[in-house]
């Protein structure tokens, strides 16, 4: 879970960092079972036990952070507490958000979620809002919602999407699909620019208003539900 060597932990344990039920653990080498429960009967450092594996953690993505362990820049996973970069499964991002593209993120150590919201076969519908250099013109809710609309470089059209006007420059638009830079390549194609693209819904799931950007949190059961709904 990345706490530290377990020369560490035995020294944590050893001055009573560690407490479960209420009660000190001094010997390290006392083994606890895994339960859903866990971070509420146990503390470290005098603070909750992080959440053992299979954690799902919603993000509202910034702009100009990338999702990747190895670029150069700020990391999303720079934005979670530093020891779980350590943490065996690794956390990764499901899906990407590029440089430029804000909003809803999920993070996970569960490969098998992961491959089931991320994989083309899912088809799970994506919301976005975007804020556009030009004013739309009509055409745009037909053509994204055809069928027929193949992209620069791609030899497959796009699925249908759906259009949501809110003003001249700005709508809602809800894809199925995850090509590169899908998004902007589809207003690109009607004659247009996206200027700001935030990513609001995963299936059900919806980016918390009180999220400020930046900043995450865990997700229980009932709401990573809502992405399969």
């Amino acid at each position: 879970m990345g706490y530290g060597t377990r020369k560490d932990i035995a020294g944590l344990a050893r001055t009573g960092g560690i407490v479960f039920d209420q009660g000190e653990i001094l010997d390290a080498s006392i083994r606890i079972p895994v339960s859903a429960d866990l971070p509420r009967r146990m503390t470290v450092a005098g603070k909750p036990l992080d959440p053992p594996a299979g954690l799902v953690v919603m993000m509202n993505k910034p702009l100009g952070v990338t999702c990747s362990h190895k670029e150069a820049g700020e990391l999303v996973y720079d934005r979670l507490p530093a020891r779980w970069r350590r943490r065996k499964p690794a956390i990764s991002t499901i899906g990407r958000l590029d440089k430029q593209t804000t909003g809803l993120l999920l993070l996970t150590d569960d490969g098998d979620l992961l491959h089931r919201i991320s994989s083309p076969r899912s088809r799970l519908s994506k919301t976005y809002h975007v804020t556009l250099a030009r004013p739309l013109d009509g055409t745009e809710t037909a053509l994204f919602a055809s069928g027929r609309l193949t992209l620069r470089g791609d030899d497959k059209p796009l699925a249908p999407a759906v259009l949501e006007i809110i003003s001249e420059t700005e709508a809602l638009i809800t894809v199925t699909e995850g090509r590169y830079h899908q998004v902007r390549r589809m207003f690109a194609a009607a004659g247009n620019f996206v200027e700001a693209l935030r990513r609001e819904r995963l299936g059900d799931l919806r980016l918390h208003d009180t999220l400020a950007p930046g900043r995450w949190k865990l997700l229980n059961k009932e709401e990573i539900a809502l992405v399969f709904r």
